[in-house]
């Protein structure tokens, strides 16, 4: 276990993620597909630290009954109530007092999903629900607005014409046949999955796209987001893909992923598969303008890098 200061290992271009208006200075459909830097795009919280909770458990001790599939995700609590005094004194006298009940304010198992996915009127009902009951919020992954809203600001036709989106729901709410998905059918939850039994790839193989880049490029790092989530995956074009049917194209005519329904949601089903996306295989070079791989990160436990001095 380690807990303590570490260096922020999340590369994004934090202002153009949350502010589509300036997207076309940095989203690049990157014919290399590389992921280096001076590709124009702002990385500013690599200068900064984070508090981290570090972990290593062996496998063994998180599985059960034969399935090697897990899934995860953090929640966060504040009291209910907060009584504000007008004249702190000195000493503990302090200005606020919070009182009440835990209440969780927030929720995070696939990252982007409550930040781009979920609708602004029902972010707050996200952050304080259960993935058990994710069915409610269901249509902003089936019918999502980011893919032509990137459309729209690309100037370009880019959004998959595959509705319901079924490679989306299987994507992050059941789990990919064959690579995350459990056994049994599972209740539509949003929840980082990782397949235990998938051997890790060695950090100077990984893929920086995860899946979508091992298929993409027929290589053979399955073993990376969506399946789990590594420190170098680059999660923001990962998901950035996944948004404007990169899976689609990976799936094929021939349901290699089994994209074209949602188990445990009957009748929605679609094809997904290359025809349904305008970009095709392009939409692999998809870049938000900053490289995870520029990130720097230690070889043994606890991976993130040692803190930026001088930095909070």
């Amino acid at each position: 276990m380690f807990v303590g200061q570490r260096a922020e290992g999340f590369a994004v271009n934090l202002g153009t993620i949350f502010d589509l208006v300036n997207a076309p200075a940095a989203f690049l459909l990157d014919p290399a597909n590389k992921d280096a830097a001076g590709m124009g795009g702002q990385h500013y919280i690599q200068k900064t630290n984070v508090t981290t909770m570090a972990i290593e458990v062996h496998k063994d001790c998180l599985t059960a009954g034969g399935e090697p599939v897990i899934g995860g995700w953090s929640t966060a609590s504040l009291r209910q109530g907060r009584l504000l005094n007008g004249k702190p004194g000195a000493g503990n006298d302090k200005a606020e007092k919070a009182g009440g009940a835990w209440t969780q304010v927030s929720r995070l198992g696939n990252p982007l999903i409550n930040e781009v996915v979920i609708g602004l009127p029902d972010k707050d009902k996200f952050n304080a629900s259960s993935p058990k009951d994710d069915a409610q919020f269901l249509t902003y992954v089936t019918n999502p607005t980011l893919p032509a809203l990137l459309g729209i600001v690309l100037g370009a036709n880019v959004a998959p014409t595959n509705l319901p989106r079924t490679d989306l729901a299987t994507t992050f709410l059941t789990g990919i046949t064959g690579i995350n998905k459990p056994a049994s059918n599972p209740t539509p939850s949003e929840m980082l999955r990782l397949n235990t039994s998938i051997t890790p790839v060695p950090f100077a193989m990984q893929n920086r796209l995860g899946v979508a880049g091992n298929a993409l490029a027929g290589g053979t790092d399955n073993a990376g987001f969506p399946n789990g989530r590594r420190p170098k995956d680059d999660v923001v074009d990962i998901a950035l893909v996944a948004m404007l049917g990169g899976l689609c194209v990976i799936n094929g005519d021939g349901d290699a992923l089994k994209l074209n329904s949602v188990p445990g949601v009957p009748g929605v089903t679609s094809m997904c598969k290359p025809s349904s996306v305008p970009l095709g295989a392009t939409s692999a070079n998809i870049h938000d303008a900053v490289g995870q791989a520029t990130v720097p990160f230690l070889s043994a436990f606890p991976y993130l890098n040692t803190p930026n001095p001088g930095s909070m």
